[in-house]
């Protein structure tokens, strides 16, 4: 009991913090045109480089774009390219993982060896190569990212069907005539949801960080479209005469990150029954 207390006041912590550092981004993504201030497209040549003040309560950039409104639209940016990412990864590497680990044999070497060759190539890298060849589109950096980080997914969906797999339960449906997709869906997927979708929150940050990446280096989200990365890769030429340029978009991400994660510890610790131990 004097160890379970302090992990749930943690893990309560966790929850309330990073749940509410998620939320918002999610409110910025959903309701971004009605909450920015201006058009975060349009020019004002008089307002260049000009520092936070009542009217720009964040500032403006090099060609007088208010800030504060393309943050808001850099968090819808962001937000979407990262849910269709996770969603895209892990719908695919669900169903590679549990095909692979559910039926064995060739199915599951010939899955895990091309699963296998990815996981040789680190997620940037790939999704690099795969943004080289396509060029720089949203439709693309959610393809490349998809790519790189569904490997990860099949890993996990396959250890979770290969603990499951020779339960009593999964005998019981085999017995009742049930075929293998019928058993698959029915019994062996709601069982691997839990590493999951605790898998599917930490991958949540890992690519807002790698769309940063990318976009700071040119081959995300394509000017002028405001998300966070690109707002930090044309920030830096005005580092010493406009810091805020680049602390902003940086501190947006940094705060993003921590709420992730912390919300994905919170749900660790109630989901995986090792913590529950």
């Amino acid at each position: 009991m004097t160890r379970l207390l302090p992990r749930l006041a943690r893990g309560r912590a966790n929850l309330v913090i990073g749940g509410s550092l998620v939320l918002l981004l999610a409110l910025l993504a959903i309701f971004g045109p009605m909450l920015a201030p201006y058009d975060p497209l349009k020019l004002n040549l008089r307002a260049v480089l000009k520092a936070p003040s009542a009217s720009h309560l964040f500032g403006a950039d090099e060609f007088g774009r208010d800030v504060l409104s393309r943050l808001i639209y850099g968090a819808r940016t962001t937000g979407w390219i990262a849910l269709a990412t996770v969603a895209i990864a892990v719908t695919l590497g669900l169903l590679f993982g549990i095909v692979a680990g559910f039926l064995r044999g060739w199915t599951d070497r010939i899955l895990m060896i091309l699963n296998d060759s990815l996981l040789a190539f680190p997620g940037l890298l790939l999704a690099l190569f795969i943004m080289a060849i396509s060029g720089a589109s949203r439709e693309a950096l959610i393809l490349a990212l998809s790519v790189a980080y569904m490997p990860a997914v099949v890993r996990v969906a396959r250890a979770s069907v290969l603990s499951v797999r020779e339960r009593e339960y999964i005998e019981a449906s085999r017995v009742m005539g049930n075929s293998e997709l019928v058993t698959m869906v029915r019994h062996v997927l709601p069982n691997c949801m839990a590493p999951i979708t605790v898998l599917a929150t930490t991958m949540f940050g890992w690519v807002i960080l790698s769309e940063s990446a990318l976009s700071f280096l040119g081959l995300g989200v394509p000017p002028p479209a405001p998300s966070w990365g690109n707002m930090l890769a044309s920030g830096r030429p005005f580092i010493t005469q406009a810091p805020y340029l680049l602390i902003l978009p940086g501190l947006c991400i940094s705060l993003t990150l921590l709420g992730i994660n912390m919300l994905g510890d919170a749900l660790r610790d109630w989901l995986d029954p090792k913590m529950q131990a």
